[in-house]
Formats: C-alpha cells, structure tokens, sequence
C-alpha cells in the first residue's frame, strides 16, 4: 500500500552525547559501530538548480560484531559533508513500529552537533521497518575536518533493543536552507513477491530542479534494477536484507522511481521517494550606490550578485537584470534614472557602470529585480551636494 501521508513534522531533539559515550566509529570492536557492508558512492553530478550529491555512506549490520541489543545505530562520513548541505537518513531495522527516540548528529570523538533531523517518512511489512529524516543547513561541524575525530556522524536513539539494523546518508548541496520550504512532496510503499517484482513508492510531483531521493530495501539479497532515470548514491547488502538510494535532479514534474527485485523466494520490499526544493536565489547590492552630482555616472558601478539561501554567490546565475528607483526622492521633480538598466549577469554579477539620475535629492533608493528571484532594494543615496 502506498502512503502519501505525512507522518508528521515529528519533533526530534539533541542527545548529550558525551553522556551516553556515543562513538559512530567503523571498529568493529566497539559495540556502537556498525561495520560498512557495501561500497559508497561519491557523485558530483547537479541539475540546473545546482543541487549536487556531496557525500554518500551506507552501513548495514545483522549482529556480527556488532552485539546483540544495541540501541544505537549510526554512521559517520567518511569525508565531512559541506556546511549549509542537507542530510537524508534512512534507518533500517527488525521491527514493526518505529522506536526510534532520537535521530541527531555528533562529531567522532563525541562532541555533540545538534542539528535537527525530521522524520518525513516510515514504512513497515514483515516485521522490518525503514524510516528516513531530513536535517537542512547542517552546522557546527568543521568543513574539512582536521582529522577522523572530528568526522561527522548520524545517528538514531531506539526506545527498544535492535538485533538487525543499518543506515544510509547523503548530503546535497543545494537545498533551500528552512525545512519548510525545502521539504516537498513524498510517497512511501511496501509489498511482497516471490520473482520479479517491481518495488514502487508511489508518484509525487517534483518541482524544477528540485531533488528527488529515493531508497528501496528487501528481505531479499538478490539482484535489483535500478529506477531509469536515477543516478545510484550507494547500496549495501547483508545476510538478510539488501539497500540501495538513489537521486534524480529532474527538469521537473511527476516522478516514480520503480525498483525491480529479482526475487527466488517470498520476500518483502519497502521503498521511499521524496523531494527537496532548491535553495533560492536572491539579488543582493555588492556594491551600493553612491552619493553623486545630478547626470553624473554613479562610481563605483553599482553592483548586484545573484546569492542562494546561505548568501553564497550563485555563479551559474545569467538571467537579465532590471534595475529602477524605488523611493524617488526628488526635490522639485521626480528624478529619472538614465544609462543602461537591464542587462543580463555574467558568473552571477550584473554590474550597471553607466547609471545616473537627473534631479537632486536627499534618500533615493534602487530597486533590482529579476525573473524567478527575489527583489533587493539599495541603502538610500543623495543626488547633489549633501
């Protein structure tokens, strides 16, 4: 069955990880450690919105090595995502209820992080069970760290003991920064079969650009196709259960990634689909304009820089740029803006070195725009000798 339900922004909290001595460390000596199980995937590829796979880790673990009981399950990078990247993890677990208490993140030698994961999606059939959470803008965490002590890791707190378990993170650069506007639509789904099935979470619509993330599991260890028109993150497989991710940046629209399982016996599939909206962009002043005589050029050229969410430069920007005056402060009459006022951004930056205003006046204001982005206003200026 599918379900397209949200589960809830479920509120997670931060563990004081040094109190419960946490350590996502590959040791597999160490009872909190999950040994890697498969290979991880580094990609680089983006869409137009410039959301790109930073980092990718998968661990699964039926036991060995591991210990019977454990409440912990967690992963660490094995190289430091970027700061400001949003981070999918999905758990998987033996059990038909989600028990997990705590999804947070923490550095390897036990420093606390804090960032908050949300639960977007859980799904369970034949006692298993997979949950994944989003965390937006990540911080507190050193981009590159200095060593493997200060790796990041994430992991979830269960209410009860786990026998089998596993995770899987990614990081994408990219992503609008608040949950909330980063956060679209999803769409999980869970089934059996005993040859080739088809493991389909469900239809969603994506917008431009956006992310699509998808994640299947079985009870099954077999062969799998991947959903065409997906990229692999990564993927891992044990003794009893079989994971693999997968992402698509589409130009937009619905998207149903489909996994075909090549089942030998009664086996159980769970899949998950969902979206993140990219950051957006917004115009910024990089250089203000500046108090000047009447029909003298305005020096320095006014400056304006395409930013994301995070005020970071957006390079690929190179859409055509209107700038106007927003408060006309003209003294006897309305002061009218001459030169060049629309031109298309190079590498991100419009840059207007011909403009100038024709009347006097103390508080005129600029206003740029542009199509898809969000407006920005100049500090206030002077036309003549004040």
């Amino acid at each position: 069955m599918h379900k397209q339900t949200i589960l809830g922004l479920a509120a997670v909290f931060a563990a004081v990880l040094g109190a419960v001595g946490c350590n996502d460390s590959l040791d597999p000596t160490h009872h909190h450690s999950i040994p890697t199980a498969g290979p991880g995937l580094l990609a680089a590829t983006s869409g137009p919105s410039g959301i790109t796979l930073d980092r990718a880790e998968i661990a699964l673990n039926t036991g060995t090595g591991w210990g019977v009981g454990e409440t912990h399950v967690g992963k660490a990078f094995d190289v430091n995502p970027h700061l400001g990247d949003a981070i999918v993890a999905t758990f998987f677990w033996l059990g038909s209820t989600n028990t997990i208490n705590t999804v947070t993140d923490h550095l390897e030698d036990g420093t606390p992080v804090g960032n908050t994961y949300t639960l977007v999606d859980y799904v369970t059939a034949g006692g298993y069970s997979m949950a994944t959470y989003v965390a937006t803008n990540v911080q507190n965490f050193p981009d590159p760290a200095p060593s493997s002590a200060k790796l990041l890791a994430v992991h979830a707190i269960f209410s009860n003991q786990i026998t089998e378990g596993g995770i899987m993170i990614s990081a994408y650069t990219g992503v609008s920064s608040a949950l909330a506007q980063a956060l679209g639509a999803h769409s999980s789904g869970s089934g059996a079969g005993s040859g080739v099935t088809i493991a389909d979470p469900g239809s969603i619509m994506v917008g431009a650009n956006a992310l699509a993330y998808g994640v299947s599991m079985s009870t099954g260890v077999v062969g799998m196709t991947e959903p065409p028109g997906f990229t692999e993150i990564t993927w891992a497989s044990d003794a009893s259960i079989k994971a693999v991710g997968d992402y698509a940046v589409p130009a937009g629209g619905s998207v149903d990634p489909k996994w075909t399982w090549s089942f030998a016996s009664p086996s159980t599939w769970f899949a998950t689909v969902l979206s993140l909206n990219p950051a957006g962009t917004h115009l910024v002043f990089t250089v203000q304009p500046s108090t000047t005589l009447p029909l003298t050029t305005i020096k320095p050229p006014v400056q304006v820089t395409a930013v994301d969410d995070l005020g970071n430069p957006v390079p690929s920007f190179t859409g055509s740029v209107t700038i106007a005056i927003a408060h006309n402060a003209g003294l006897l009459l309305p002061g009218t803006l001459s030169g060049t006022t629309t031109l298309s951004a190079v590498n991100g930056v419009a840059t207007f070195s011909d403009l100038s205003i024709d009347q006097p006046g103390n508080g005129y204001t600029l206003q740029v725009t542009s199509s898809g982005t969000t407006a920005a206003v100049s500090a206030p200026f002077n036309i003549g000798l004040f």
